[in-house]
């Protein structure tokens, strides 16, 4: 199912399974794709971020990498991937381990967030799935 991710600011983003489909106004992704669903969110929608710190601390692995989804993340270092229960969850959310902060994150792949005027994430959309919205 093809879905079109817009923000109040940021543009829009089309989305197929995983991979971004295609960016513009709004106007111009449902011209292109008719029928698609369209995904409103108030706020600013760019690239997702990469967590570049040590895990928050959570009671259980699958918690921390929401933790770190909540904050637009998408990405996080290896470094801080300290066992395999933690690399397990990540995997599953399909949350990138990459091995230093100016690793290359697949420019393709749908990794958008979407935050507020304060820089609170409001939204986060992992590998083409909505993991986190905050409303």
């Amino acid at each position: 199912m093809l879905t079109i991710h817009t923000a109040d600011e940021g543009g829009s983003v089309a989305v197929e399974g995983s991979r971004i489909a295609g960016t513009g106004t709004l106007p111009e992704l449902q011209q292109r794709f008719p029928g698609a669903r369209v995904r409103s969110w108030p706020g600013v929608l760019g690239p997702a971020r990469i967590h570049e710190g040590p895990l928050p601390a959570a009671p259980s692995p699958r918690e921390r990498i929401h933790a770190v989804l909540k904050t637009g993340a998408t990405a996080v270092l290896a470094e801080h991937v300290d066992s395999p229960e933690l690399r397990s969850a990540a995997e599953r959310n399909d949350v990138l381990v990459l091995s230093g902060p100016r690793a290359l994150v697949d420019p393709g792949r749908a990794d958008l967030a979407v935050f507020d005027e304060t820089g609170m994430c409001i939204a986060t959309v992992c590998a083409g799935r909505l993991l986190h919205r905050r409303r």
